[in-house]
């Protein structure tokens, strides 16, 4: 009866809420194994840990998911321009102002309730719902460079480099779904290698002459070069890689992992690799399998939607989590270097978290949007083209 009722009041695409369902139970169970240094540190018991912070925010991002899904993706549109408006005086802040973490000033502490988030969880958002509605307005002037153009690659490269500042991992990721989009909304070949040649020249000036470039080279060179770091150079990689070794095909089971206590972030960054020491390659093949299961979902949606900026925001939307998901894990088993990008919808976080259910809120959106043009289609009525 529960079920039912529930299933009533939920719309979009069904595999889609099964995925965000069972991505929700596994970051509940890994989340609570990971953190046990954590608590230790903090003085508090691993299940006040995960019942006062994670729990509730597993729940909280669950509910933006409904509340974003319920209102019509039409309306993220105008939204997308208030972001825009918000987001780079924002990211300006951020790189003068805010809270360092890990060398980086990625964090600004939001007033009265004392929490802190990424800036540029808001920017991937603002970014993509921005290029969806510009690329879907300009449609009929798409090759004009000054209508088109110029406005579409000053907000993409405008974005990149105040994250880039600050999070290159993020920037390149967001960098990539852009362009992406750019070839979906019918940008010319030619204009998209200005872009991309924008993007090359922009990301040198970071590696080689931005605040962060002795970080970004001492990654790079970890990464390429590990047999010849210090080891408190590769640490993280290498209890990673430790990780993997320990769990191998069925894993050491639930609660019974040893690297928790040796890996930095292992409820965050290095969640994955927490999950295959504990579930084996067997967890591995589960998380590989829901996040194609989600990108394949939202590719139906993109085919099936009858209107160009929902196409856009749900192609945009769905690149932009299974990029951040495969980096995620790629950083786990050392095909990647190390980055900060947390495993959507998995890995613990606050304001992330809430980000990445808009997110999955808005696909879900553009899902019901399609479900609701196809029963019309089925009684006789034929949707508008847009």
């Amino acid at each position: 009866m529960f079920a039912s009722a529930l299933l009533e009041k939920t719309k979009g695409d069904r595999w889609i809420w099964l995925i965000i369902i069972l991505l929700s139970l596994i970051s509940i169970l890994a989340v609570y194994s990971a953190t046990g240094t954590l608590a230790y540190k903090q003085g508090k018991t691993v299940e006040k840990i995960l019942l006062t912070k994670h729990l509730i925010f597993v729940l909280m991002g669950i509910g933006m998911i409904y509340i974003a899904h319920l209102l019509d993706y039409k309306y993220y549109a105008g939204i997308s321009k208030v972001l825009m408006i918000v987001t780079i005086p924002l990211l300006l802040y951020t790189l003068v102002f805010g809270t360092s973490l890990n060398d980086a000033s990625r964090w600004v502490k939001i007033p009265i309730i004392g929490l802190t988030f990424q800036t540029s969880d808001l920017a991937k958002l603002a970014l993509i719902t921005f290029l969806a509605r510009m690329l879907t307005k300009k449609q009929e002037n798409i090759k004009d460079v000054k209508k088109a153009f110029i406005p579409i690659m000053g907000s993409v490269c405008a974005v990149f480099i105040l994250i880039a500042l600050a999070n290159l991992s993020t920037a390149l990721m967001l960098f990539g779904v852009s362009i992406l989009l750019l070839i979906i909304g019918r940008i010319s070949i030619k204009q998209i290698a200005m872009v991309c040649a924008g993007g090359m020249v922009l990301l040198m000036f970071v590696v080689f002459l931005g605040p962060r470039r002795e970080t970004y080279r001492s990654r790079i060179n970890s990464f390429m070069h590990p047999e010849l770091q210090h080891s408190d150079k590769t640490y993280q990689a290498d209890q990673a890689k430790i990780a993997l070794a320990n769990g191998g095909v069925f894993g050491k089971g639930p609660g019974n992992s040893t690297q928790r206590n040796f890996l930095p972030h292992p409820y965050s960054d290095f969640i994955f690799a927490i999950i295959v020491e504990e579930y084996g390659l067997i967890g591995a093949i589960v998380i590989i399998i829901l996040y194609l299961a989600l990108l394949y979902r939202c590719v139906r949606i993109v085919t099936q939607s009858p209107k160009a900026f929902g196409a856009l925001l749900a192609a945009g939307l769905s690149f932009s989590l299974t990029i951040q998901a495969f980096a995620n894990m790629a950083v786990a088993v050392g095909l990647g270097p190390v980055t900060g990008v947390p495993l959507p919808l998995v890995s613990m976080g606050g304001t992330s978290m809430i980000f990445t259910s808009i997110a999955f809120g808005i696909i879900l959106s553009v899902s019901r949007d399609v479900e609701e043009n196809n029963k019309k289609v089925v009684v006789g009525e034929i949707p508008a083209m847009a």
